[in-house]
């Protein structure tokens, strides 16, 4: 891997938020500290923040401690909530860890969920917790347990009533044609939840496909050796970002990225007819988003997204 730019001095964000916004929806992905970035965005500009930030003690080019994590990322997570719109979210691709070192040693350390339970406080809405299921997962030596095939994606909003188009994320059915049909006929089709959710389930089968469950399988992207995205050691599959991008954001809303690392967020919003910009610590990586978002590359295997029903 190419060395690391973050000794060179990164540019500022401009000064004003409008172009700071056009920067990124022009650019696709700048070179930038998040931190400086976020602050400078326009309030209530943005539909979907959609990211998977550097985990805890995983990666050389950003190694933060699993005790100080939640520390180091809240102020990314408020400078976001004050961006987002009314009817936005913030999507968020993290992982736990195995404490190496300290009183949690050989323990799985709780820094994922402490940093969920702070942004709910801080007053992002917890809306849904999903699985990403990962059937190719890289087996390896963590002691007494099983190896780690899924991550979490965490769904939050800003306010009471966002954005979400479940119908563009859903699934064929599996259910008979005659078992369809006798549905249609249950005088008692409603199901409510304590919460005020229901659905009548006699009439979803207008939708043209079931509600997909929230346990998403994508294979990772093995692609290390292949294309530019490759030159980065955590590549996001499209796949991933595909599902959240269609259902949490509108057709031509605004998607940011604060950790666009090989550009797999902006690749696919673009692709998918909304506008996207992402920031990019490193400026390796800024190069190799450029390239990307210039030829819409996809992934050389897309795999195939199945999603529970």
């Amino acid at each position: 891997m190419a060395g690391d730019d973050t000794s060179t001095e990164i540019p500022a964000a401009p000064d004003d938020p409008e172009a700071v916004l056009t920067r990124l929806v022009e650019d696709g992905v700048v070179w930038g500290d998040a931190a400086d970035w976020l602050v400078h965005l326009p309030t209530e500009s943005v539909d979907l923040f959609f990211t998977s930030p550097p985990y805890a003690d995983a990666r050389r080019y950003s190694e933060i401690h699993p005790d100080r994590y939640v520390e180091w990322f809240l102020p990314f997570a408020e400078a976001m909530l004050r961006a987002t719109t009314e009817t936005g979210s913030f999507v968020l691709n993290i992982k736990n860890r195995v404490a190496a070192s300290g009183h949690l040693r050989g323990q799985r350390h709780p820094y994922v969920y402490e940093l969920v339970l702070e942004l709910q406080r801080m007053g992002w809405r917890w809306l849904e917790t999903y699985i990403w299921s990962k059937p190719n997962a890289i087996p390896g030596r963590f002691g007494p347990r099983t190896k780690d095939s899924f991550e979490y994606v965490y769904h939050f909003a800003k306010g009471g009533q966002p954005y979400f188009d479940l119908d563009s994320v859903r699934v064929p059915y599996r259910s008979s044609e005659q078992e369809i049909a006798r549905r249609r006929r249950d005088r008692n089709g409603r199901r409510n939840t304590e919460a005020g959710f229901g659905r009548d389930r006699r009439f979803t089968y207008d939708k043209g496909g079931a509600d997909p469950g929230n346990v998403i399988e994508v294979s990772q992207t093995y692609n290390q050796h292949w294309g530019p995205a490759g030159q980065h050691t955590a590549v996001m599959p499209e796949g991933l970002a595909e599902f959240f991008v269609q259902a949490a954001c509108p057709s031509g809303g605004l998607v940011v990225d604060p950790f666009a690392g090989s550009g797999t967020t902006m690749v696919v919003a673009r692709r998918h007819g909304r506008r996207a910009g992402g920031v990019e610590l490193h400026r390796e990586y800024v190069e190799v988003s450029a390239h990307r978002i210039a030829s819409d590359q996809c992934e050389s295997e897309p795999g195939e997204l199945r999603l529970a029903g």
